[in-house]
């Protein structure tokens, strides 16, 4: 079995590919497909690459729905979460200080509210958004262990934020909103991104798995 050392370094290098492309893509000038194919294909190449050695979670959203559903102990939550958080923050002082005037432009590309978007339809839109990405997560990689399952993430993903990108920001992940924001000093609506994304990720793949522990009772009485 692999070390947990081993696990974490997979996670923080994930987590860290993930907020240097995907915020990197925002000050970059991208549009609103650019944006959301930069996250979408950062998570497919890094699940596909890293997800053997550490489950490829990247999002302490999903560390904590793995947690709740009994897949990861207290012990693996908090040393994932460590060391996404940790991933995203360096990640996000990399661009500052390569590309300081143009973050500055996109406010560190942190996740925010449109001023069209209430506080609670903010906080509704990263719950089912996170909801979607970890039941796809649920059903492809854990209960069908696709070999593709990290494309099916990633595309997720992608049209999460085609679909909330311009109305939220699309966090879906703590540590997307974490590094930008500790990296700008700027925390505002901070719960929005905890809250949301944690909540969603645990009622997906909670639901995900009641569906496919019915399905399989469901073939076996049949």
């Amino acid at each position: 079995m692999l070390g947990i050392g081993k696990k974490l370094i997979a996670e923080f290098i994930g987590t860290f590919a993930l907020i240097l492309i995907g915020a990197g893509s925002i000050a970059a000038g991208a549009d609103l497909t650019g944006i959301a194919l930069a996250h979408g294909l950062t998570i497919t190449i890094m699940a596909l690459a890293l997800g053997p050695i550490s489950g490829g979670h990247f999002n302490p959203a999903v560390s904590f729905a793995l947690f709740v559903m009994r897949k990861i102990n207290s012990r693996y939550l908090l040393a994932y979460w460590g060391v996404q958080l940790l991933g995203a923050l360096t990640a996000s002082l990399l661009l500052m200080a390569v590309a300081g005037s143009k973050m500055q432009l996109v406010h560190q590309g942190i996740p925010a509210l449109d001023a069209s978007v209430s506080v609670f339809g903010g906080l509704l839109l990263e719950f089912i958004t996170t909801f979607f990405l970890m039941l796809t997560i649920t059903a492809v990689a854990m209960r069908q262990s696709h070999t593709m399952a990290g494309l099916f993430i990633g595309l997720t993903i992608t049209i999460d934020i085609l679909l909330a990108g311009p109305l939220t920001g699309a966090a879906m992940n703590p540590a997307r909103w974490f590094g930008p924001a500790l990296a700008s000093l700027n925390f505002s609506n901070f719960w929005i991104y905890w809250v949301g994304p944690l909540a969603g990720a645990a009622a997906g793949g909670t639901l995900g798995m009641w569906l496919y522990d019915l399905k399989e009772k469901e073939e076996r009485s049949s």
